[in-house]
Order: structure tokens, then sequence, then C-alpha cells
């Protein structure tokens, strides 16, 4: 991945970041430095805090990284997964109703979401949610579809 361009956020950037978060993830982020940076050939742009990948905006719609959810655990919008579809998620594969144990009844198809494990309760992946939270635990069918993951470009970008 190539960088595009880079530059400071004005401070009524940064607050829409931060309430946007707040809002949809119950994260309070609290920094000094907020930079975007615009990726060359890719469907993201990244919000670097502090110099580290934390916010990636999808569908122009700002969202924690899978590194900035494990940096700031968000606390609405999850979907945890079971032990065995740890390495499927993490590789990228779209999530299926028997391997979720929990989801937020608060998620609404369209939805983006971070999905965890349930031992240790790291997020290994950013979707979006094909159906509501409450329908999402089950036997069978696709329910959240992957968008960034462990060990993707995203998750390897290094200023």
């Amino acid at each position: 991945m190539e960088v595009k361009s880079r530059h400071h956020l004005r401070s009524d950037e940064v607050r829409e970041i931060e309430d946007a978060l707040a809002d949809s993830l119950g994260v309070e982020l609290d920094a000094d430095t907020y930079e975007l940076v615009e990726l060359d050939g890719s469907e993201f742009d990244l919000v670097l805090i502090d110099g580290d990948p934390v916010v990636v905006y999808v569908d122009d719609r700002p969202f924690l990284t899978v590194r900035g959810a494990n940096a700031h655990p968000p606390t609405s919008h999850l979907v945890t997964v079971d032990a065995g579809a740890v390495s499927f998620v993490s590789d990228g594969a779209d999530v299926m109703r028997p391997g979720i144990v929990e989801a937020d009844d608060d998620i609404e198809p369209g939805d983006l979401v971070a999905i965890a494990e349930e031992t240790h309760g790291k997020v290994l992946a950013i979707g979006r949610a094909k159906t509501t939270g409450d329908d999402m635990v089950g036997d069978s069918g696709k329910v959240v579809e992957s968008v960034h993951h462990v060990g993707d470009d995203l998750y390897q970008f290094a200023v």
C-alpha cells in the first residue's frame, strides 16, 4: 500500500471522528495528533492517531482498525466468535452463524462490527453485518461480511 497523501486533521474533523466512535462503539479517543492518510489503489483511508493506524474510513464512515479495536476495545457493535472460527476469521473469511457465540442486540444490517474471539477478547477482524445482532447466533448462514482482518494489507500497513 502506497501513501497517496498525508495531512493533519483540523479540530472539527478530529471532533467528528471522536464523536462518531464514541456514539457507535463507546470508544473515547484522546490523542495529540490525528493524520489522514490516503492510500493509493485502496478503498480505505486511514487515520493515524499519535502515529498508529487506529481509524479506517469504510464507505466514508470512521471505524476502528483491528489494531485500533485492540488498543481501544469497543463496548458495542461487537460480535464474539468461538475458538473454531478464529483461524477462518483471521484469514479473512466471512462469519457464519455457527461460529458466533454472542452479538450485540443493537447491530443492524449494514453496520460495521468488530469481530472478537471469546477466550481473550482480541479483535480479529472488522466486518459488515448482514442481519441484526439478535439474529446472528444460530445454526447456518453467513451473517457478517469481512472487510478488514488480521494480516491483511491494511493490518500490515506501516508508515
